[in-house]
């Protein structure tokens, strides 16, 4: 890994993903073994966006690892609202901190704040950009269910502003991965990211219907059409409610098929689904523990 920062899926190579990936199996399968490994390591965090699963699981990862984290808070209560700068908030906190983690609505906000500190950066999500750490715990997830080599994945829904999306395409081009891309026109993969994906000699496929290549997923992989991310209402109202699942959708898939979800969801998989044997997107929300603890240990090892 480049550096000591996380900006975007495209710094891991193969190794650094095994790497994480092995250690966080590791975590998995005995975390006592890894508690008070960072017994003074304080992690801050810094989110400009609503959160839920990424920032607890941070929150939990360091205090499972022996340390403890520092929260700025919401926008509304720090100094921002009073006009700081992004880059002086996070100067200032990295003096409180081991290492940072930064969510950020601004597309490459994660990129010029680690141009700015010296403590290790994590991106956990900058606009449309990147989320990288919730591809490790996708790739984690995908290899614990279905193996990322002799792969055919599906990834369906905003695929056009949805960063999990981005990050985790551009991951798996490290593995022999068939990735098939599910959108209405509208929300077609950004052409800069289907250009690096074609310059990897990734096989990357388009469809606008589900139907077509379902039979032959191993890995189907939702996402939320993200209101908040569309500059007009009506563009959203338009596709809203489209690309769902149920389980008469599913009927000619696999019966070892993998749904996945980087959550939230709101209606494109239907309640029904998550008894199956299918789900394994509350599967995958836990392992952002184990992952996050991994990665935590990982740089703050390398920086000790």
């Amino acid at each position: 890994m480049r550096d000591d920062h996380l900006i975007t899926a495209k710094q891991l190579s193969r190794e650094d993903v095994d790497a994480i990936l092995d250690r966080a199996a590791e975590i998995d399968a005995d975390p006592a073994a890894f508690a008070d490994r960072h017994a003074d390591a304080i992690l801050g965090l810094l989110f400009f966006e609503p959160s839920t699963r990424t920032k607890m699981s941070f929150e939990t990862a360091i205090k499972r690892l022996g340390g403890d984290a520092v929260d700025m808070g919401t926008v509304e209560s720090s100094s921002v609202k009073k006009g700081e700068s992004l880059a002086d908030t996070a100067r200032v906190i990295e003096g409180y901190a081991d290492a940072l983690v930064l969510r950020h609505p601004s597309q490459g906000a994660a990129k010029m704040v680690g141009e700015f500190v010296d403590v290790p950066l994590l991106n956990a999500g900058d606009g449309a950009g990147h989320h990288p750490t919730q591809t490790l715990l996708d790739l984690y997830t995908i290899r614990e269910n279905a193996g990322l080599d002799d792969l055919t994945i599906g990834i369906m829904g905003d695929l056009k502003y949805g960063r999990t999306v981005h990050s985790l395409a551009h991951a798996l081009t490290n593995f022999d991965a068939d990735q098939h891309f599910i959108s209405p026109e509208s929300l077609k993969l950004p052409r800069s990211v289907r250009y690096d994906l074609h310059e990897t000699g990734a096989n990357v496929r388009e469809h606008t219907e589900l139907e077509e290549i379902l039979p032959a997923l191993d890995v189907l992989y939702v996402t939320r059409i993200q209101r908040e991310r569309f500059p007009d209402e009506n563009e959203y109202q338009a596709i809203a409610g489209e690309y769902g699942i149920d389980l008469e959708t599913l009927e000619p898939a696999k019966d070892d098929l993998t749904v996945m979800h980087p959550l939230p969801r709101v209606d494109e998989i239907a309640p029904e689904v998550d008894d199956t044997d299918y789900a394994t997107y509350f599967e995958q929300a836990h392992n952002g523990v184990p992952v996050r603890m991994a990665l935590l240990d990982q740089m703050l090892e390398d920086r000790q």
